[in-house]
């Protein structure tokens, strides 16, 4: 695919569209959830054609192929042997983290999750019954971190399970190996459960930079880890719904298939295919999108900092851009850019209200005009 492909404008209104049926009757751009506005891989287009074309839709298993190929993928990517029965499919990621909460942690137990995060991380616990235990992050050169001083003060006897995001979202921070190695200590020492989300880890946009399972680290952290992955956000097709956890602690496993056991339904048949199609045969669309995103990165970094008021670091990973916007001392960003024509994602509802989520994975035309937008309004609001 082009870099061209990824400028077409498509016109996702009137099609159920959660991103934008929040905006439907208004002008107003939707730059919030973490979806793209890019056309699946061609792969995957061809592949759920055909099977569509099959016509019978009847209840299915996950496919063999699509085992093998996500088993072929993280050994060629991270060296990492996984068997088949140390994967477990789900409908979704979110899910994931629910599930770990309750499998993980007994009832009035603790949950660590680092803030600012992706809000289920923030909830899951709560709704499953379990104390949250809210790690404030730092800022270092330029990059959000988890602080593992404060971390580890906040361990308790009754502490049982950390929820981690690599990369992070909303901070597009992508942890070093060394990095990781310290977690995994300081998991092991205190006996806890990690929670890995790592569904950001093919959209590593810093050249030179790796992505580290802190799974593979060994196996004593290895039997501690719930690892999320899905070819979701890498493939834009979160609304087929299929994701899958690598547990290989045998017992850790067992519990968490025990709490999703009734109430976590399958994939549908249509997200194991074209989460196979994406895998198997996604690699040259991925690697064009890669190149788009990054060239959108750069241009946001650029005109972001020179709007007054406005602050972005670095991106490592994902298409979603943490914007800083305390300096503009606004009492209601999210309502201040919406009515400026631009709809992002409330930095309150990952923990930090001084900071807006943008995302930039859709065409620079769209991105150029949000950016014009919200530099018109901030140039127009604060003083000269």
């Amino acid at each position: 695919m082009t870099p061209t492909d990824f400028d077409r404008l498509i016109d996702r209104r009137n099609t159920a569209s959660e991103k934008w049926e929040r905006y439907r009757d208004s002008e107003i751009l939707p730059m919030w959830v973490a979806d793209t506005d890019f056309m699946a891989p061609p792969a995957v287009l061809r592949a759920l054609h055909e099977r569509i074309d099959h016509g019978v839709f009847g209840y299915t298993t996950t496919p063999g192929a699509l085992i093998e190929q996500v088993q072929l993928r993280l050994q060629r990517l991270y060296g990492w042997a996984v068997r088949a029965d140390e994967l477990i499919w789900l409908p979704g990621l979110v899910s994931g983290l629910h599930l770990a909460c309750r499998s993980a942690a007994a009832p009035g137990q603790a949950v660590l999750s680092p803030s600012p995060i992706y809000p289920p991380f923030l909830s899951a616990p709560r709704l499953s019954e379990r104390e949250l235990i809210k790690i404030p992050m730092r800022r270092s050169g330029g990059r959000t971190l988890i602080d593992l001083e404060q971390l580890e003060a906040a361990i308790t006897p009754n502490s049982a399970l950390l929820l981690f995001c690599n990369p992070h979202n909303p901070g597009g921070t992508l942890y070093r190996r060394e990095e990781l190695e310290a977690l995994a200590d300081l998991i092991i020492r205190h006996d806890l459960v990690i929670c890995s989300d790592e569904i950001h880890c093919d959209l590593i946009l810093e050249p030179g930079l790796t992505h580290t399972p802190i799974a593979t680290l060994g196996p004593e952290i290895a039997a501690r880890t719930i690892t999320l992955m899905a070819p979701s956000k890498t493939y834009n097709i979160a609304g087929l719904g299929c994701s899958f956890a690598v547990i290989q602690n045998p017992e850790l496993r067992q519990r968490f298939q025990r709490a999703r056991k009734g109430i976590v339904p399958d994939v549908n048949l249509l997200g194991y295919t074209a989460a196979l199609a994406a895998y198997r045969d996604g690699d040259d669309w991925h690697r064009a999108q890669l190149d788009y995103l990054r060239a959108n990165r750069d241009y946001l970094l650029r005109e972001i900092n020179a709007i007054p008021g406005l602050k972005l670091d670095p991106i490592e990973a994902t298409y979603l851009a943490w914007i800083d916007v305390s300096a503009t001392k606004l009492e209601n960003p999210a309502y201040f850019f919406e009515q400026a024509g631009v709809g992002l994602s409330p930095g309150r509802d990952f923990g930090d209200p001084t900071f807006m989520r943008l995302n930039f994975g859709c065409p620079r035309s769209l991105l150029e005009e949000a950016v014009r937008r919200i530099r018109r309004a901030l140039l127009n609001e604060l003083p000269a």
